[in-house]
């Protein structure tokens, strides 16, 4: 009987060890594959861009496996930091619900009317935030980009306008004479305020607005008591195990936790290095530090429902036509067809497409050190394709 015993978890084992190995041999293979395809679209796409060069890295979190794949020989893993640039929206987004979910704030509101609970409005009576069609803007639209608040980050302020910054970007004319200022949600929605910008009246189109999320930042700040920063990493970030995210605010808070990968911006056939920057313009918008690992675990979390309720997420996830091609956006997320919901991020020296698939329960992060600042919209394309490859190699659908 101790013999027959033996025997059985003998075959036990073997059974055991057999698919372990099966599933080691699979994932190699998967990798291998996965990698040709990256190597062979990333080099054709460089070929075509003379001097443009940087490395591209995959995460994926499947239940095929979980991958860490990159162009980059010498890569220390999925723990290398980047800039996320807009993935960041997901996050303002994300704590925008959760106070939604709480109670503390209703995103129908007017961001004029009282907070629940306070006795103040979610946005300041000061003269700093006298924007146009203030009382007609909703929580909600200024999550969705609806709301028609001017962009001081993106769009050069109106030639017409009486100041020293008219016909340039107003963060591009501060940090051009001082790299270290620390800008200030007031600063940002002050000169909106001063010069009465707006794109178009509340809910009447879509236009990506920075400085939409900008006021965001503050509301959380308003209703929650705490800096957007510690309300992140207190309610999302510690709570989910993301240790190496994080979400600088000062001027001069300009590098990047090691390791990291260099970033590099190609601008008309040149390459430059440009992985120091003042991100305080950026707070709620674009401001985060991450990694691979960190970023693909927050997209699977969040749009799983891990972080909110499901049917909060499916307010996020839906999407509506923007009147840009091929872009739809629903509160701080976007969609691509094959690959999922989340978000894309561009900042200088950096790209980043973070999504997450829930019919095949599949979270992507593809991160390239390189921004092209002549095209953005090429290279965003060919790391799509290479997303969607990349799920098909493991035989899902797109």
């Amino acid at each position: 009987m101790k013999k027959k015993l033996v025997v059985i978890v003998a075959i036990i084992v073997s059974l055991l060890l057999t698919g372990a190995v099966y599933s080691f041999v699979n994932q190699q293979d998967y990798s291998k594959q996965i990698k040709s395809v990256m190597d062979e679209k990333w080099a054709e796409y460089a070929s075509d861009n003379p001097g443009f060069n940087g490395t591209l890295s995959i995460r994926i979190i499947s239940s095929k496996g979980d991958f860490f794949v990159t162009t980059n020989q010498d890569s220390t893993g999925g723990n290398v930091h980047f800039r996320g640039a807009s993935t960041t929206k997901t996050f303002t987004a994300a704590a925008i619900m959760l106070l939604y979910q709480e109670g503390k704030l209703n995103i129908d509101d007017k961001i004029t009317q009282t907070i629940p609970g306070k006795d103040i409005p979610y946005v300041p009576s000061s003269a700093d935030y006298a924007i146009p069609y203030k009382e007609n803007i909703t929580i909600r639209q200024l999550l969705g980009h609806r709301a028609g608040v001017f962009d001081v980050s993106n769009s050069p302020i109106p030639e017409n306008v009486s100041a020293p910054y008219a016909g340039v970007v107003y963060t591009d004319y501060i940090k051009e004479s001082a790299p270290e200022h620390n800008f200030t949600f007031d600063e940002l929605v002050g000169v909106v305020a001063t010069h009465q910008l707006a794109y178009f009246a509340p809910n009447e189109g879509y236009h990506y607005s920075n400085t939409g999320y900008s006021i965001l930042g503050k509301i959380i700040e308003r209703v929650s008591g705490m800096s957007y920063s510690s309300f992140v990493e207190q309610r999302l970030l510690q709570p989910n195990g993301l240790e190496n995210t994080y979400f600088p605010s000062l001027g001069n808070d300009r590098q990047l936790p090691a390791p990291y990968a260099k970033g590099y911006t190609y601008i008309e056939g040149e390459l430059y290095e440009t992985t120091q920057d003042n991100m305080s313009p950026h707070i709620a918008e674009g401001n985060v530090i991450t990694t691979a690992d960190d970023l693909c675990k927050w997209a699977k979390l969040l749009y799983s429902g891990k972080v909110i309720n499901s049917n909060l997420v499916a307010q996020m996830t839906d999407v509506k036509a923007t009147g840009e091609e091929h872009k739809v956006y629903g509160l701080g997320t976007e969609y691509a067809e094959g690959l999922g919901f989340g978000h894309n991020g561009a900042h200088a020296g950096y790209m980043t497409v973070m999504r997450y698939d829930g019919e095949n329960d599949i979270a992507i992060v593809i991160s390239a050190s390189v921004l092209n600042a002549d095209d953005l919209y090429s290279q965003m394309d060919v790391m799509y394709e290479i997303g969607r490859e990349c799920k098909q190699i493991l035989g899902y659908s797109t």
